[in-house]
């Protein structure tokens, strides 16, 4: 391992630690004893979702409660958008300068976005029956708003750190970390229930091998791919090369936003009507309530609706198509332009669907488990994805920066040998 990779390692570390540090501090003139009475009951809806991503800092309600929450809701609006209006879609394809501009959009945006729920957060808890804040005086509003706004900005600098200067996605492995975080917690309270004679040996072992199952399945679909093959003419217009190229389609077009989608437009109204409007919020969630045939029902629509929606963002078929066609390339048996990209169309679609019903089973299966036998744990479905999926990609940057080594390496003795 060459220094300039074990400094990159050694930073990240650095900055994660800071990371997780920030959960521990509490915001000021807040009472912990009757937020985490409030999580006790309430830790199934958006803020029991908010609190796995921030890595137990929501409910301990630390100065990183928000997180990157406004952030990551920030990016996906943007990229929403890109595929509505053209002026943004222009900027999309002018390449450096343009990302740079939809990211500084995407930071106004979160800005925006912060300042809300900060506002939203303060209001929320004040308004409980017992105020979670030592005092009614309207000073801490101005130091929860300004400390969580600050915060989530400061996270987002810490993020593009590690991104630029460390190994990993800076944004992706600070949420990796605050679930990561949770599962020690989580693991040891499944063994003292079953000392206490809760569950009982078995299925504590049933859960642990449910658990390496999805993961190992998670990781399998995650590096599945649909190759298309595809070929280069040679000059000579007679023949065509021997050696075949292939546009490798992942099953999992879309990732994880449509399951982060379905479950905060399914959880966020409750959410909000379990402050102002309580008695009618508990009626709703006893008919919705993760596990439950309602709440499976409703997420397995969203969840197919929003893989359709995304993938069709993300995955541009018009210009795949008209790319492979300026480059004087095509599939075998099919026609370049229009013909190429309904093949694509094809293809994607049904890619679409088969990861639509991957990533409902992913995430449904530990609700409905965790409803049926009264398991409380922090972790979920979509928790896990984003940790594959993160880990994933990072052990590919490891070994792409190990590989580079080498190469250079070998160059090196290359020239040494010439000279």
């Amino acid at each position: 391992m060459s220094s300039e990779l074990r400094n990159r390692i050694l930073f990240t570390l650095f900055i994660l630690i800071i990371y997780r540090i920030g959960t521990f501090i509490p915001l000021p003139g807040i009472n912990s004893k009757i937020v985490a009475e409030f999580f006790s009951e309430s830790s199934n809806g958006i803020f029991g979702v908010i609190n796995t991503f921030s890595g137990g800092a929501f409910q301990r309600m630390s100065i990183f409660a928000l997180n990157i929450v406004p952030y990551i809701t920030a990016s996906i609006i943007v990229q929403l958008m890109t595929s509505m209006y053209k002026s943004l879609e222009e900027l999309k394809k002018e390449g450096e300068v343009g990302r740079r501009k939809l990211n500084q959009y995407t930071k106004y945006l979160t800005l925006g976005l912060g300042m809300f729920q900060a506002i939203g957060i303060y209001y929320a808890f004040s308004n409980l029956e017992q105020s979670a804040f030592i005092s009614s005086s309207k000073i801490f509003l101005f130091t929860t708003v300004f400390i969580l706004l600050g915060s989530t900005m400061f996270l987002m600098w810490l993020g593009d750190k590690i991104t630029n200067q460390g190994i990993g996605n800076g944004i992706s492995l600070l949420t990796t970390t605050g679930i990561i975080a949770e599962l020690p917690g989580n693991i040891s309270s499944i063994f003292e229930m079953a000392k206490s004679g809760k569950y009982s040996i078995g299925f504590v072992i049933f859960l642990l091998l449910l658990f390496a199952f999805l993961i190992a399945f998670v990781v399998y679909v995650e590096k599945a791919t649909r190759n298309v093959k595809i070929q280069y003419p040679n000059r000579n217009i007679f023949r065509v090369k021997n050696d075949n190229s292939y546009i490798p389609l992942k099953i999992n077009i879309s990732g994880v936003i449509p399951p982060i989608f379905a479950s905060s437009i399914l959880t966020f109204p409750l959410g909000i009507l379990q402050f102002f409007k309580p008695e009618i919020a508990v009626k709703i969630s006893n008919y919705i309530q993760k596990g439950s045939f309602i709440y499976s029902l409703l997420f397995t629509i969203t969840v197919v609706f929003f893989s359709f929606f995304y993938s069709e963002i993300v995955f541009n078929i018009e210009e795949l198509a008209e790319n492979l066609k300026k480059g004087n390339c095509f599939v075998p048996g099919i026609r370049p332009g229009k013909n190429t990209a309904e093949y694509f169309a094809e293809i994607v679609n049904k890619l679409t669907f088969i990861g639509s019903l991957y990533l409902v089973f992913v995430c449904i299966i530990p609700d409905v488990l965790f409803k049926r036998y009264s398991v409380r744990l922090s972790i979920s479905g979509t928790s896990l994805l984003i940790v594959v999926s993160t880990v994933i990609e990072l052990i590919a940057q490891f070994q792409s920066y190990v590989f580079s080594e080498k190469y250079n390496s070998v160059n090196k003795r290359r020239r040494v040998i010439v000279r």
